[in-house]
């Protein structure tokens, strides 16, 4: 048997240690059910390197026991399935009480290579009709569960702070969309499912109560530093708010787009969560939309940063009522911008193989994106190629000035470039080990994602396994998969993604 965790286990899928410390929390927080079974279901993909954070064999994946479990047709003994209440805003505006309208928390899984809680709550999202599913039927479908487990696992990767996917099970069962598709589950895994919406909740409706109870919820399992602070309750707005800046940061810096940055999709650990319409810039637009059903640009990758703010102000509105004073709160959301600043900064620094700070960076930075939003540059080719230039070689400009329609705006922006490079004696051969491990070649495109997901709807799941594998290791040249790092083909603008899953 593998061994896969710290702790030197690896455990069958019937032995697998669960607890369920969010069933500790009143009865008023969840709804305890079984997931609704799922007719013949089969193993789609399954992340080798997510079952080793819980110390679950890869051998498992195998076993018709483990696609029984992940799909809800059978629970494990030591699980207390149940579906969680929250509320939040979407797009803007107050939608009330929400919930896992098709998830279910199964338990949580010792993940002793994690900080604390040191465990990772395993989750079935698509696993049937709950009380919350207001008009849903309760399922998700196999394209969008496919899309979810690639990119939860590429983010990871990128180490941009995300929730992880076990696997995804199918099903011939049909289920209604625009047209007919056919049902998935998706095994998620992240420290807590805790959302900002799970405090608007009790906050919309006045419940203190309940309110202070969450807050020591979270404090105690994921921020035990914080209760030993003066007023912890403000010190968990300032840390989450900070986190939260922080990872948009992130996402900018690699070109992600969410798609739905909707309160209730956002998490109290500050980490990337719910994926659905998201993407992944490829011609460069500071405006660009990934989301099909966000017609007036609310989520566009320019404004994430500003949205990100709105909704952690939605947090310290919820968590007033603990804080107890108005300036106190606003003290700690201001935490926000200098931490998204401070992170920005630090990355394009590095995405340009820049070791310091210097007066006209930003500037330098400004005019880069102006030229690439002109040209429309591909995002993810335009840093990797960057890392091959060399400050006495023109010539090796070629690679990435070929993705300009401008070149010559191009060629004086390299000018500069140089130049600044010069005032710090960069080093070609550092630079490019810097840049290329900064910089992914491989992201997980929209088109890499359809072409996997027409082959599995066939009942192929080989692309699904062979994406996963070469966006496991972004930042390696891979050269036997330089096909997953070129511009994508023209078909490619023709595909949509929306909220419906």
């Amino acid at each position: 048997m593998t061994v896969n965790n710290e702790s030197g286990t690896a455990y069958p899928i019937d032995q697998l240690p669960l607890e369920h410390s969010y069933a500790g929390l009143p009865p008023a927080f969840y709804t305890r059910l079984n997931p609704t079974p799922l007719s013949k279901p089969y193993l789609v993909c399954a992340s080798a390197s997510a079952a080793a954070l819980i110390g679950l064999d890869p051998a498992e994946f195998n076993r018709q026991e483990f696609i029984e479990t992940f799909s809800g047709n059978r629970t494990l003994e030591q699980s207390q399935p149940l579906s969680a209440v929250y509320s939040g805003h979407q797009f803007g505006v107050w939608a009330g009480q929400l919930g896992d309208g098709r998830a279910i928390l199964l338990g949580e899984a010792d993940a002793p290579s994690l900080p604390p809680p040191g465990k990772l709550e395993l989750q079935l999202k698509g696993a049937g009709l709950t009380p919350y599913s207001r008009m849903g039927d309760g399922r998700a479908v196999l394209r969008s569960s496919i899309r979810e487990f690639l990119c939860s696992e590429a983010m990871a990767a990128l180490g941009v702070p995300t929730s992880r996917a076990l696997c995804v099970t199918g099903s011939d069962q049909r289920v209604l969309r625009e047209v007919p598709e056919t049902a998935a589950v998706a095994t998620r895994m992240a420290p807590t499912f805790v959302r900002f919406g799970s405090f608007e909740h009790w906050f919309y409706q006045s419940r203190t109560d309940e309110l202070k109870l969450l807050a020591d919820y979270v404090i105690d399992r994921c921020y035990p530093e914080l209760r030993e602070q003066p007023q912890p309750y403000k010190a968990l707005l300032t840390e989450v708010t900070r986190r939260t800046g922080e990872l948009i940061a992130q996402w900018q810096a690699v070109g992600f787009m969410h798609g739905v940055m909707n309160t209730d999709n956002m998490s109290i650990l500050g980490q990337t969560l719910d994926y659905g319409p998201f993407g992944f810039m490829e011609a460069f637009n500071p405006r660009h939309i990934c989301n099909h059903s966000d017609q007036q640009g609310r989520y566009a990758y320019n404004m994430q940063p500003q949205i990100g703010n709105w909704n952690c102000y939605a947090l310290g509105q919820a968590l007033l009522p603990l804080i107890g004073a108005v300036d106190e709160t606003k003290e700690a959301l201001a935490i926000y911008q200098p931490a998204f600043s401070q992170k920005i900064d630090a990355l394009l620094h590095a995405k340009l193989g820049l070791t310091t700070s210097l007066e006209g960076d930003s500037a330098l930075i400004d005019q880069m994106f102006e030229i690439m939003a002109a040209s429309h540059v591909d995002f993810t080719l335009f840093f990797r190629r960057l890392g091959n230039i060399r400050i006495n070689e023109r010539r090796s400009d070629e690679p990435v000035r070929d993705l300009f329609i401008d070149r010559d705006a191009f060629d004086r922006w390299a000018v500069q470039y140089r130049a600044r490079l010069l005032q710090e004696n960069s080093n070609d051969v550092q630079r490019q080990l810097a840049m290329h491990r900064t910089n992914p070649k491989y992201v997980l495109r929209n088109y890499l994602a359809q072409v996997a997901i027409e082959k599995a709807q066939g009942k192929d799941f080989s692309e699904v396994a062979k994406l996963l594998a070469v966006l496991e290791h972004p930042f390696d040249e891979q050269a036997e998969n330089e096909h997953y790092a070129t511009l994508p083909p023209d078909w490619a603008s023709e595909l949509e993604v929306s909220c419906s899953s």
